[in-house]
């Protein structure tokens, strides 16, 4: 259900951008506004950056082979990755790169009109999508604040779609004032410096998709409250007398590697050993389906500790 949700964020999001890139165009050309355009080449990269993360997903649901023996998860947050450079390198440095094109030849905005009409629709279709967006994310994030459900998400493609379109939304409304402002005011530099913010502003969005991407690409724990489960768990059975060492990393927004190293109690059999390993791994797999591979190793605390 939930990697559903995100498929759909993602495809509403798609069809919405890429709808919105091509009028955005349409309006840049006819009318000459900078941040019309930085606004036509931001919603094409957010198009191709949809595109990028539904091939992330298709290809991190591939099954385990032998040369992937854990599976494709982690294609998704490469892709997702790839997005967040896409978004920096193109979206904001070209809108940059116009707007202080213009700021060095400035020329005065034609055929408002076309600009504000093409402006309002996008936002109408934009904030259909961040709705869609915005909703499956809620949904998700539980009790945490807007801003730590973002930092501690697994799921990029959920999040990536909410920042674009987040970003997508004040672009807009930067686009709207600055050519509105420069018309008022007689000022085309001001289309030009609204071109520079909405550059500036894909940067920032950029920027913090770069770091939080980065670090599920090079391997993320699991949330604390998964962990904390993991060791409810393992305190419930009585076969075990000490925890060594829980170590856990998402493979995939619902993929997780779990590796234990417990102390079992003296006197326990081979058999008694092999049954409480069984049921420890049917419990946690019970609480939290999103552990697909349970790894349990047998160690004294003292042995443990020699082999840190």
């Amino acid at each position: 259900m939930a990697a559903s949700g995100s498929r759909t964020a993602v495809i509403a999001a798609l069809v919405g951008n890429g709808l919105i890139a091509v009028t955005k165009f349409i309006a840049a050309t006819l009318t000459g506004s900078s941040a019309m355009f930085s606004e036509a080449v931001h919603s094409l990269v957010d198009t191709g950056n949809q595109g990028l993360l539904l091939y992330g997903m298709k290809r991190a649901d591939k099954p385990a082979d032998g040369t992937h023996p854990f599976g494709y998860g982690r294609e998704l947050y490469f892709w997702a990755f790839v997005v967040a450079i896409m978004l920096f390198a193109t979206g904001a440095g070209v809108s940059v790169y116009e707007g202080v094109s213009k700021l060095t030849a400035p020329h005065p905005v034609t055929d408002t009109a076309i600009n504000y009409i093409v402006l309002g629709l996008a936002i109408v279709f934009e904030g259909a999508s961040w709705i869609v967006a915005f909703r499956e994310f809620r949904r998700r994030k539980g009790r945490l604040g807007y801003f730590r459900a973002l930092q501690v998400s697994k799921d990029p493609s959920l999040f990536t779609v909410l920042m674009e379109d987040s970003a997508a939304m004040l672009g807009l409304i930067i686009a709207l004032a600055g050519i509105y402002l420069a018309e008022a005011l007689d000022m085309p530099e001001l289309d030009a410096i609204a071109s520079i913010l909405i550059g500036v502003v894909l940067a920032l969005v950029a920027a913090f998709l770069a770091y939080e991407t980065k670090a599920l690409l090079i391997g993320e724990a699991a949330a604390p409250d998964v962990v904390a489960g993991v060791r409810r768990a393992i305190a419930q059975e009585n076969g075990i007398a000490q925890t060594n060492e829980i170590l856990t990393m998402h493979m995939g927004p619902q993929d997780i590697l779990l590796n234990l190293s417990v102390d079992f109690r003296s006197g326990l059999s081979s058999d008694d050993v092999e049954a409480a390993i069984t049921s420890l791994e049917q419990k946690i797999k019970n609480e939290f389906p999103e552990i697909a591979r349970v790894f349990i190793e047998a160690q004294s605390i003292k042995a443990h500790r020699r082999a840190l």
